[in-house]
């Protein structure tokens, strides 16, 4: 199966950006993903760093099936009240275990209902498109994963370095 470019951007300036509240936003990509459309948007936040940048990257969202979400998912779901886009690390029936890339500890536990989408590609400011399931994901996903008790202490280093967080 051909995936179509999803993150080309035409060679013309963007319109202005416009500001809209958290809710509202969410709203709109869970309405377009219930359609059956892909949805893209620029990534706010740190808790995915380093494998996904803070106002550098851009994901696109597919709906997927319940049965189809395993670990290693990138996926977007509801949380206390809020949409969160972290990886998930253990399934367990219907019950999910979630963790951000860039979390040293914390982890999220939800259901597969709570999965509003799955990401399905990665946008980069080179305009690179990358498959989640191409090697360029998977192999860097399950290295930086598979650093155990490593992580943590890069994570720190990381934080400390480049953003100014500890």
């Amino acid at each position: 199966m051909q995936m179509q470019p999803v993150c080309h951007v035409p060679h013309y300036p963007a319109p202005p950006m416009k500001k809209v509240d958290n809710d509202t936003f969410f709203a709109c990509v869970e309405a377009e993903l219930a359609e059956g459309r892909p949805v893209r948007f620029r990534l706010k936040g740190n808790s995915m760093f380093p494998l996904l940048r803070n106002g550098k990257d851009v994901v696109v969202l597919e709906k997927c099936p319940a049965e189809s979400l395993q670990p290693m998912d990138v996926v977007l779901f509801r949380y206390r009240g809020k949409h969160v886009l972290h990886r998930i690390i253990r399934r367990e029936g219907e019950r999910l275990l979630i963790q951000g890339d860039g979390s040293i500890v914390a982890k999220e536990e939800c259901k597969v209902d709570d999965v509003v989408g799955k990401v399905v590609q990665i946008c980069r400011p080179s305009g690179k498109e990358i498959p989640v399931g191409s090697w360029k994901w998977t192999i860097p996903s399950r290295m930086w994963h598979g650093l155990g008790f490593l992580r943590n202490w890069i994570l720190r280093m990381a934080h400390f370095l480049f953003l100014k967080q500890v």
